[in-house]
């Protein structure tokens, strides 16, 4: 077992390396010819950074390839990229015409695993792009959230806390991709129930520059007077249900009603983006 952990954690390389020596799929290390690899089609990453990508291929310009790509042959003296795109790219920049590369025997799903796996390892991903790739690994290639904690070297907590930020709303997600809030805050954001509510405070952090810890101090407030108003609220009735389905088909939105006994609650209108706003807002005021 502990020969095990410590190939763990130390990239696709290692994984790479280990699944030949049981496998037998490692063929060598050979120079191909940039124009004899295409691209990966599983490639979790469809953004490359320019201005890394030319830094890169000045490094290479200097010192050469110090690592060598992955590919798999596909075709007669044709491959396709494993892992390495950056390094790939890269090398056409700098006006290479070959590329070190390993070459080793696997099938669609044996690829996309490596893919996904590979880009877990980068430094640079955000935590919607590990969690985006956690989870394709657990559906398409069928790994539970213990096979995938052997692969990757992660706890399993840490997993299930990246997966559960997919549940998050659209815009927070954005919001994480683009560094605006950091994971912290978006784990605190998590434990409240109600979408609106969660856009709410992302927008408060935004204007106030909350932290972590006063936004989790915000959520267990508000998570105390839920537990004190939910003993109040009713069952909603099949009229009221009917009432907001005939809002949302003219509306052209989500409907949501919250009713306590006392006959107090609020109606609440949803709105995925700007333009959805406006067109909700000339609704209600024609």
């Amino acid at each position: 077992m502990s020969g095990k952990k410590s190939v763990l954690g130390r990239g696709l390389g290692a994984l790479i390396e280990d699944a030949n020596l049981q496998r037998n799929e490692f063929k060598g290390i050979f120079q191909i010819a940039l124009n004899d690899i295409r691209c990966n089609p599983f490639q979790p990453r469809n953004t490359f950074d320019e201005e890394s990508l030319n830094e890169l291929a000045e490094s290479i310009v200097k010192l050469g390839i110090i690592q060598p790509v992955t590919v798999r042959q596909v075709e007669d003296q044709k491959y396709e990229l494993i892992s390495g795109e950056r390094r790939f790219r890269a090398s056409k920049i700098a006006g290479l015409d070959a590329i070190p590369a390993f070459v080793r025997e696997t099938d669609d799903q044996g690829m996309l695993e490596m893919s996904l796996v590979e880009n877990i390892q980068r430094e640079d991903l955000d935590a919607i792009e590990v969690a985006v790739s956690y989870n394709r690994l657990i559906e398409e290639c069928k790994l539970t959230q213990e096979k995938l904690s052997e692969r990757v070297g992660k706890q399993r907590s840490t997993i299930a806390n990246y997966l559960r930020l997919l549940k998050l709303p659209p815009e927070i997600q954005l919001g994480i991709r683009q560094h605006k809030i950091s994971m912290g805050h978006a784990r605190a954001l998590i434990n409240v129930e109600d979408p609106e509510t969660q856009i709410m405070i992302f927008h408060q952090i935004l204007h106030y520059d909350f932290s972590v810890r006063k936004v989790e101090d915000v959520v267990r407030e508000l998570t105390k007077n839920e537990e004190k108003s939910s003993t109040k609220r009713v069952q909603i009735s099949s009229e009221v249900k009917r009432v907001c389905d005939k809002i949302k088909h003219k509306l052209k939105c989500n409907v949501d009603v919250k009713k306590s006994s006392d006959g107090k609650g609020k109606i609440i209108l949803s709105f995925q983006s700007e333009k959805e706003f406006n067109k909700l807002v000339n609704h209600l005021i024609e």
